[in-house]
């Protein structure tokens, strides 16, 4: 069973910067047992990062929307009436109370739930912050921009932050996604959410963002760690890996690019 000091050695024998802001993604199942559980990991964390330092997690809620693949793999095969019994039990998005995604880990609800945390505002893809950079980072998280410029991924970017992988495969990163919106012209579709307004009422809101998607990660995170190093480390009984943000993306981008272009070619081609 592993305490509160022990983790923070392991997370600066890792390379987690003092004063920095740190994006941290992770599967606490790996990590072993903690005395404590998901808050102790919470506490090493912002100890690691010490006063002047920002800890950002992913707090994300697919269960509220209807355009999700989540709700596509789960209402496969309803008829239309199963189809609004489901819709009329499923979560409205509330900033403040809705908790996090299960997909996201135990640690991320930690994070939300921690005193001082403040939470973005976008009813599918918010994040989390606490500490100094927080509020900077989560507000004005524009409906059209999930994960591109104006959301937190972008402020990330800007702040030259990095990215804790604890315990998940090396492309599992959630700022590549940061890459697919800084492609020319991306793809975009419509998307439908269930949202809870300030009076109380569920409502269902539609907007347009760019078509999001993670099948291609493995090998866009192949392609990547051919050209940026990360670091390495353990917290636990977890492998990490401690990405520099801005490179990882630059380098995703590039490849997303080039391959935007080849297929292009290859469509002129054919």
């Amino acid at each position: 069973m592993r305490g509160e000091d022990e983790l923070v050695d392991d997370l600066v024998g890792a390379g987690v910067p003092r004063g920095g802001v740190l994006l941290v993604q992770s599967s606490l199942r790996s990590v072993g047992p903690v005395a404590g559980g998901a808050d102790t990991v919470v506490r090493a964390l912002r100890r690691a990062l010490g006063p002047g330092g920002t800890l950002v997690v992913y707090t994300a809620t697919p269960e509220n929307s209807r355009s999700s693949r989540l709700y596509r793999e789960a209402t496969a095969g309803m008829g239309a009436p199963e189809r609004e019994r489901h819709r009329a039990a499923m979560p409205a998005f509330d900033p403040a109370t809705t908790p996090c995604s299960p997909s996201v880990g135990r640690l991320a609800e930690a994070v939300r739930t921690t005193p001082g945390a403040l939470r973005s505002a976008h009813p599918q893809t918010s994040f989390a912050a606490v500490g100094p950079d927080a509020r900077w980072i989560v507000e004005d998280h524009r409906l059209d921009c999930h994960l591109g410029e104006d959301s937190p991924l972008g402020r990330l970017y800007k702040l030259n932050a990095s990215a804790l992988l604890v315990g998940i495969p090396d492309w599992l990163l959630t700022p590549y996604h940061l890459a697919d919106c800084r492609v020319p012209d991306p793809p975009r579709r419509p998307y439908t959410c269930l949202v809870r307004g300030a009076d109380g009422e569920r409502r269902w809101i539609d907007f347009e963002g760019v078509d999001l998607d993670d099948r291609h990660f493995p090998v866009l995170g192949a392609a990547v760690r051919e050209r940026v190093p990360f670091g390495e480390g353990r917290l636990g009984d977890a492998d990490c890996l401690l990405v520099p943000i801005v490179p990882a993306v630059d380098a995703a981008t590039d490849w997303l690019t080039g391959r935007r272009l080849s297929d292009e070619y290859s469509s002129h081609v054919l």
